[in-house]
């Protein structure tokens, strides 16, 4: 974690939305519904910090990474980099910005072409932006297999003759190669060894305090994103709940769906684990493509009221927490609180 400029956010999303259409049909495809990846989110990422962005399989972390870098269209809202809006900027209007924004992807094995050699891989940035070429841009992809902990004289190798964990680097070297001031990280380590995760934790700490990067770093292990956040933003069916310096979140959560999820996570002293009780929370997940009204954690909320269904939280510091502490949710978790005592009351009665 490093420290970071609190006063002068490098990415804002602003009421950031994404659908993706569903068509039927054969000759004239006509759009019969849609999927609501992203809905309404508003998110900044300060200079020089670690986002952390969790949340369970399909609530919408990496559609909304997709979107902060452009690689998606958005349906609606705003993408402001450095203060500039580049929402609707054209490819050629938004090519300085792709070398100040970068991504590491989840799969090391589906994000390399599997028919070129590393050297090609790694020195595309310098080729497509035309900053190296020749000697030149050799001696640089060289440079950046050392910086990641490749050997340089592996340049010639293709992706298949490294593991896992070598792979990840090559990404990781693509992604540093022009400098960018912003990585997203979508799920980085999700698909390696624990021994390997830890590598390729460390060498993005490295490099952040080594060129001043600033990270979003999307996965679903609650214990990696504590060690290596500064801030955590708990998304759930499109939206964040929850927003909190790392420490506070975990001393202190308040939406109960982060309170779930902290429940599930791992926890490496055994009379901790043991003493730590289980929210499980009960019902499916409800389809994005017709999100439930109102708040849409209801349908599985132990502390759903009538409020919750007929009203959309929004997320606010609530009374006691501090200013940096946003949480959506009408009926917050106090301190002590078991949720796994509580039963929903969707009635009149519960209606405050």
């Amino acid at each position: 974690m490093t420290t970071a400029d609190t006063a002068d956010p490098l990415l804002q999303l602003r009421d950031l939305v994404k659908y993706f259409p569903i068509r039927r049909g054969i000759v004239v495809k006509r759009e019969i519904g849609r999927v609501h990846a992203v809905d309404g989110v508003n998110l900044s990422v300060r200079r020089g910090e670690t986002l952390g962005l969790v949340g369970e399989t399909g609530c919408g972390k990496s559609t909304l990474a997709r979107c902060a870098d452009r690689l998606y269209p958005v349906t609606s809202g705003q993408v402001l980099f450095d203060g500039e809006d580049i929402t609707r900027l054209d490819r050629r209007r938004l090519r300085p910005y792709r070398r100040q924004i970068q991504m590491v992807f989840q799969d090391p094995y589906g994000a390399l072409n599997p028919r070129r050699r590393v050297g090609s891989i790694i020195g595309d940035p310098f080729a497509i932006h035309g900053t190296a070429d020749g000697e030149q841009r050799k001696r640089e992809v060289q440079q950046l297999m050392e910086l990641v902990g490749l050997n340089p004289e592996h340049y010639n190798r293709f992706p298949a003759e490294f593991s896992g964990g070598q792979r990840q680097r090559i990404g990781v070297a693509r992604a540093v190669a022009l400098r960018p001031r912003l990585i997203i990280a979508d799920e980085p380590v999700s698909a390696l060894d624990v021994s390997i995760q830890a590598q390729i934790i460390n060498l993005l700490a490295d490099l952040q305090s080594d060129f001043g990067l600033t990270y979003v770093f999307i996965t679903h292990d609650l214990s990696v994103v504590r060690h290596v956040s500064d801030r955590i933003a708990v998304m759930y069916l499109g939206q964040v709940v929850e927003l909190a310096p790392t420490e506070e979140l975990h001393r202190r959560p308040r939406h109960p769906y982060t309170n779930a999820l902290l429940s599930a996570a791992s926890v490496a002293d055994p009379d901790a684990a043991a003493a730590r009780q289980r929210i499980v929370l009960t019902g499916d997940v409800p389809s994005p493509v017709a999100p439930p009204r109102g708040c849409r954690f209801h349908p599985r909320c132990p502390k759903a009221r009538r409020r919750c269904v007929e009203e959309a939280p929004v997320p606010l510091a609530r009374p006691g927490d501090p200013d940096s502490h946003l949480t959506a949710c009408h009926f917050p978790v106090e301190p002590g609180e078991d949720l796994t005592a509580l039963t929903p009351d969707l009635t009149d009665g519960g209606a405050s």
